[in-house]
């Protein structure tokens, strides 16, 4: 294993739907904390994803980790489950989770997290507009 520590990224994008709502607020509550994004008919973003992988290169590929397979991968786990779906209806994980970008962000961690091997160093982040995004870790 070469002594040289370099970080991959991979960049997808997914369109999805979400409302922001908390059941335990009033509508009243809900409509001052989230505003628009709490419309009753939901709206949606066009998510850019970026996956970065850490990891020492390896002497035999000059590899950190296959391009490939870490796309495979991105596409099988996270875009076939949530490009074109509405988060709160179609995807599991956000029955009763408010699917917020930072909670966005931790679950497509925690489904990649199983996929990549340990001794890779694992971040996400998640743009939900040109200017907002979320990192997970922190």
């Amino acid at each position: 294993m070469s002594k040289n520590k370099v970080s991959v990224f991979r960049k997808e994008n997914f369109n999805a739907a979400h409302r922001l709502n908390n059941p335990l607020l009033s509508v009243e509550e809900n409509k001052a904390v989230f505003g628009k994004c709490n419309n009753n008919n939901f709206h949606g973003h066009n998510y850019e994803l970026i996956v970065k992988v850490t990891g020492f290169v390896s002497p035999v590929t000059g590899y950190v980790i296959d391009m490939k397979l870490l796309s495979d991968i991105i596409k099988e786990e996270i875009i076939e489950k949530f490009d074109h779906k509405n988060l709160n209806l179609d995807v599991i994980e956000f029955k009763s989770l408010n699917p917020t970008s930072e909670n966005i962000a931790v679950v497509i961690y925690s489904i990649l997290r199983p996929r990549i091997d340990i001794n890779y160093e694992l971040k996400i982040k998640l743009y939900e507009t040109e200017r907002n995004y979320v990192e997970y870790p922190a």
